[in-house]
C-alpha cells in the first residue's frame, strides 16, 4: 500500500464530507473497506436524498442539510474537492488535530505496492487536453494507460479496479490537490498560471501555491512553461526527489533541457543524448489538432511528460495525429458567407479566452456570462488590435463593456441584456451583422456559463444551433 496507507479502516470513523461524484464513490468504497462512513451534506434537495437513500441502503449514515457540524467520534475526514477550505466542519477537524484528505489523496494512499506511477497535469487552462494528448501518445507507445482524476476514469476506480495499467495520466485541479498532501507523481506539469478560482483560495498566492503541490516529491522531470514564470517558480519552490530535472516548453526555439518548435517541428532538447548539441524531432506543428498556439503548447508539454517516462519519438506523433480534441475548446462550426464561427464555449475564464483571440487574426468576439470576480482590461487591450465587433451576453457584461471603452473605443459592441432561450440566436445574428468575409465569430466568453445555461456544453451547443440556423437561411 501506499507509504500513508491507512492499514486498518476496520470500524474506523470517517466523515465524508459532500456527495456528488467524487463524495459518493468515496463514501462507498470506505465502507466496502469496513470503515464506519459518514456522509454529510449541506443541500437537502430531492436529488440529495435520492442519493442518500441509495447510501443508507448499503449501511452508510447520511446526514443532509447540516455540512458544518463533525459528527461526534470521527477519526478522518474525506471531502469533496469543492468544498472551501474554511468551513467549519474543517476548521473543526483541524481543532481535533484530524487529517483531511481528498478522493485524489484517498486514491493515492490505496494505491497498491506495484501501483502504476502517475504523471499529472495541472494548471489554469489546457488540462483536460493535455491530458488527453498524453493518454493518447502514451496509447500509441503501446502503454496501458487511461486519463483520470478531474476527466474520464474516476481514480479511486482506476487504483481498485481490476485493469492493470503500466502508467496514469492525470489531470488534477487546484481544489483537488489542496486535499492531497501526500501525493508523489513521476513527473508533473503546470502549464500556466492566471487568477481564477481566487474565491475559492482566497489569493493568488494560495491558488499558485496548490498548484505547485503538483511537483512535490517528482522523480524524473518537473515540467514547467518557460513563456509564465511563475510555473518555472513552483519547480525551483518544491522539494523533489535527488535527480528530478526541470523541463521548460516553449513555442519558440528551446534551449537545452527544453521542448519547442524550430521551422515547424516539435523539437526535443531534454530527453537526448548530449542535449546542449543534440535535438530530437518528434511532429510537426500540423500533426497539432488544432494547431492554435495555445494547443501546440499543450502538445508539448504532453510530449514533455511522455517522454519523461521514456515514450520514443514516433509515438510522440502518433499519438497526436490520433488525438481528437472534446467538443467545446476552438471547435470550427461552420463558415457562412465567408465568416468562420468557432465555439469555444470552454474558455470560461479570461486566460483560456485570451489564448482562444490569439490564434485569430480578425475576430467578432461573443463574450460574457458570469465573471467569477475576474476583471477584463488586460485581455482587451492585448486583444484590442483584432477586434472587429463584440457581442456582449450574460450577467457580468458590463465588467467587458467597461473594459472595452477604456482599452477599445473603436470597436462596435452590442449589448445583449436578455437571458432567454433565444438570446444565442440574436447575439449569433448581431455577431453575423458585425462580420465580414474573412472574419471569425468567435464564442470564447472568458466567464462561466451558469447564468444563463447548465454549462458550458449547452452554452456551445445552443451557439452551434445557432450558427446551424445562419447557414440554413444563407
Amino acid at each position: 500500500m501506499g507509504s500513508g496507507q491507512v492499514t486498518h479502516w476496520q470500524g474506523k470513523h470517517v466523515t465524508v464530507a459532500g456527495l456528488g461524484v467524487s463524495g459518493i464513490p468515496a463514501a462507498k468504497v470506505l465502507h466496502g473497506l469496513g470503515a464506519r462512513v459518514t456522509v454529510v451534506n449541506d443541500g437537502d434537495d430531492a436529488r440529495a436524498r435520492a442519493q442518500a437513500a441509495e447510501l443508507e441502503a448499503l449501511g452508510v449514515t447520511v446526514r443532509l442539510g447540516d455540512g458544518a457540524t463533525l459528527p461526534e467520534g470521527t477519526e478522518l475526514v474525506v471531502t469533496a474537492p469543492g468544498w472551501k477550505p474554511d468551513k467549519p466542519l474543517f476548521e473543526a477537524a483541524r481543532a481535533a488535530g484530524l487529517e483531511i484528505w481528498g478522493d485524489v489523496e484517498l486514491a493515492w494512499r490505496l494505491r497498491g505496492p506495484d501501483a502504476a506511477p502517475w504523471l499529472a497535469v495541472t494548471g489554469t487552462n489546457g488540462k483536460t487536453t493535455t491530458v488527453q494528448m498524453l493518454t493518447s501518445i502514451l496509447t500509441a507507445a503501446g502503454l496501458r494507460t487511461a486519463a483520470v482524476g478531474n476527466i474520464g476514469v474516476s481514480l479511486l476506480d482506476a487504483v481498485l479496479g481490476d485493469e492493470e495499467y503500466d502508467v496514469l495520466a492525470v489531470e488534477l485541479s487546484s481544489y483537488q490537490l489542496h486535499w492531497a498532501p501526500s501525493l508523489r507523481a513521476h513527473s508533473a506539469a503546470v502549464l500556466n498560471l492566471a487568477p481564477d478560482h481566487l474565491d475559492w483560495h482566497g489569493s493568488m498566492e494560495a491558488y499558485a501555491a496548490d498548484k505547485g503541490r503538483v511537483y512535490e516529491g517528482n522523480r524524473v522531470a518537473c515540467v514547467y512553461n518557460a513563456a509564465d514564470k511563475a510555473t518555472e517558480d513552483l519547480v525551483r519552490e518544491a522539494d523533489v526527489e535527488e535527480g528530478c530535472r526541470a523541463v521548460g516548453f516553449t513555442l519558440g526555439t528551446p534551449g537545452p533541457s527544453q521542448l519547442g518548435v524550430v521551422e515547424g517541428i516539435l523539437v526535443d532538447r531534454a530527453f537526448v543524448e548530449n542535449r546542449h548539441k543534440n535535438a530530437q524531432e518528434l511532429a510537426e506543428v500540423c500533426d497539432v489538432n488544432p494547431p492554435a498556439p495555445h494547443n501546440i503548447a499543450n502538445a508539448l508539454a504532453a510530449a514533455a511528460l511522455a517522454r519523461a517516462f521514456g515514450v520514443p519519438a514516433r509515438a510522440v506523433r502518433d499519438g497526436l495525429r490520433a488525438f481528437t480534441p472534446d467538443a467545446h475548446r476552438i471547435a470550427h462550426v461552420a463558415d457562412v458567407a465567408g465568416v468562420a464561427y468557432v465555439d469555444d464555449s470552454k474558455a470560461t475564464n479570461t486566460h483560456a479566452a485570451e489564448a482562444s483571440l490569439a490564434a485569430y487574426e480578425s475576430i467578432v468576439w461573443i463574450a460574457g456570462g458570469l465573471a467569477k470576480g475576474a476583471t477584463f482590461d488586460e485581455i482587451v487591450a492585448k486583444s484590442a488590435a483584432r477586434l472587429r465587433g463584440v457581442v456582449l451576453i450574460g450577467a457580468d457584461r458590463a465588467l467587458i463593456r467597461e473594459a472595452l471603452t477604456r482599452h477599445a473605443p473603436e470597436v462596435p459592441v452590442v449589448d445583449l441584456d436578455r437571458t432567454d432561450t433565444g438570446a444565442m440566436l440574436a447575439a449569433v445574428q448581431e455577431a453575423q451583422r458585425l462580420a465580414t468575409a474573412g472574419d471569425t465569430v468567435l464564442l470564447a466568453p472568458a466567464c462561466a456559463s451558469m447564468d444563463m445555461f447548465a454549462n458550458y456544453n449547452k452554452r456551445g451547443d445552443a451557439f452551434a444551433e445557432a450558427v446551424r440556423e445562419l447557414g440554413a437561411d444563407a
